[in-house]
C-alpha cells in the first residue's frame, strides 16, 4: 500500500496523480441499501465530493473494489459507474490531498480521545496505584492499536495527523510493557495525617502537561492548604533534582500521589483532613476522569473533562493550561457551594 500511495515522484519528476471518481444513486427505499453503498465506501476511505459523488487514489485494488460495487448498486436496482481521471479542474491534487487528510485527522481523533483513558490508568500505576488490572489494559491497548491500523491503511498520504498517532501508540506500549508484571515492592503506603501550617509559601512540582487530576490537586493546594503556592513542572526523570523544601505531588514517588485506588486529589483531601461536600463530589469527577474504574457515576465528568481536553489544546505553555484548569475548578466548586 506504501508504495502506491507515495507514488508523488518517479525518477525524480514530479508527476500528477490520479483519481478515481464513483457516482451512484439507489431507490430512497429501503433505506438499507444506501447505508450499505456508504458504509463501503467508508470503510475503504472514500471521501464524498458532492452528493453521490466519492473519490479514491486510484490503484488496481480500488479500481476492483469501484467494478464491484457498481455491480451491487445495480442489483439494488440503482445506478452507478466511475471513472478514471488526472485531473479535477475544480480542485488542485493538493486540496484532494488535504481533503483526505482531514477525514483521516477526524478518524485519528476519535483513537486519541480512547488512548488518552488508557494512558492516564497506565500512568496511575506507574504513580504507584498498582491495582489496575493490567491484562485488561492491554486487552483495550490492542483493541485501539486494531483500530489505529485500520485507520492508516486507508491513510494514502500519510498525514501528520498518523504519524502523531503512531508516536503515542509507541509510547504506550513501552509504558504499557513497562508495568506488564509490576507489583507494589514499595512498603504498603499509608495516608498520614499533615499539617496545613507546615506546609505553607512552598514550591509545588509535578509532572510537565498538566491534566485533570495535576490541575484539580494545584487548585486544591492554592485555595485550601498554601494560598501562595508555585508550581514547576518537571519530566519524571528529573525528580532527584528537586530542592528538599520543594513538595513533589502527582508524580512516582512524590510526597501526595496516588495511593491505593485512590488518586492524589483524594489522597490531599485525606492528608489534610479537609472536610467538605463541593469537595467531596469534585473528588468523584476527578477520580472518575483520572482512573476510569466506574466508581462514580458521575454525568458532569465528561463535560469536565472535554473542557479540559480543550485547555490542553489551547494553552501556550503548562503554566498556562494549569492556570486555565483552575479557573475551571473554581466555576466548579462555586457552583456546589
Amino acid at each position: 500500500m506504501e508504495e502506491v500511495i507515495k507514488r508523488d515522484i518517479v525518477r525524480g519528476e514530479k508527476t500528477e496523480k490520479t483519481w478515481l471518481l464513483f457516482f451512484y444513486s439507489v431507490p430512497s427505499k429501503p433505506v438499507s441499501n444506501r447505508m450499505k453503498v456508504w458504509r463501503r465506501l467508508a470503510r475503504v476511505g472514500a471521501i464524498q465530493l458532492k452528493g453521490a459523488v466519492y473519490i479514491l487514489p486510484y490503484n488496481d485494488e480500488h479500481y476492483e473494489l469501484f467494478q464491484w460495487l457498481a455491480s451491487e448498486v445495480t442489483s439494488m436496482k440503482g445506478d452507478a459507474s466511475f471513472v478514471k481521471i488526472q485531473k479535477i479542474e475544480t480542485l488542485k491534487d493538493e486540496e484532494i490531498v488535504d481533503l483526505f487528510n482531514q477525514q483521516r485527522e477526524g478518524d485519528y481523533h476519535d483513537i486519541e480521545r480512547r488512548l488518552e483513558e488508557l494512558e492516564r490508568r497506565v500512568s496511575s500505576i506507574i504513580k504507584g496505584a498498582g491495582i489496575q488490572n493490567i491484562k485488561k489494559i492491554s486487552e483495550q491497548f490492542n483493541k485501539h492499536l486494531k483500530e489505529f491500523e485500520e485507520v492508516r491503511r486507508i491513510d494514502f498520504f500519510s498525514s501528520k495527523a498518523g504519524k502523531d498517532m503512531k508516536k503515542k501508540i509507541m509510547d504506550i506500549e513501552k509504558d504499557i510493557k513497562g508495568v506488564s508484571g509490576f507489583r507494589v515492592k514499595e512498603k504498603e503506603r499509608t495516608i498520614v495525617l499533615r499539617h496545613i501550617e507546615d506546609y505553607k509559601e512552598r514550591t509545588w512540582i509535578t509532572r510537565k502537561k498538566p491534566f485533570v487530576d495535576r490541575i484539580a490537586s494545584a487548585w486544591l493546594i492554592k485555595g485550601f492548604i498554601d494560598k501562595k503556592a508555585v508550581f514547576k513542572f518537571i519530566q519524571e526523570d528529573e525528580e532527584e533534582t528537586l530542592d528538599k523544601h520543594d513538595i513533589s505531588f502527582d508524580i512516582r514517588g512524590g510526597e501526595f500521589t496516588h495511593i491505593g485506588d485512590l488518586c492524589t486529589f483524594e489522597v490531599l483531601i485525606k492528608s489534610f483532613g479537609l472536610k467538605n461536600k463541593a469537595l467531596k463530589k469534585i473528588a468523584e469527577i476527578v477520580h472518575e476522569i483520572d482512573i476510569k474504574d466506574d466508581r462514580y457515576e458521575n454525568q458532569e465528568s465528561k463535560g469536565i473533562e472535554e473542557i479540559l481536553q480543550g485547555i490542553r489544546k489551547i494553552a501556550k505553555n503548562d503554566a498556562e493550561a494549569l492556570e486555565k484548569g483552575i479557573e475551571v475548578f473554581e466555576m466548579l466548586y462555586a457552583s456546589k457551594t
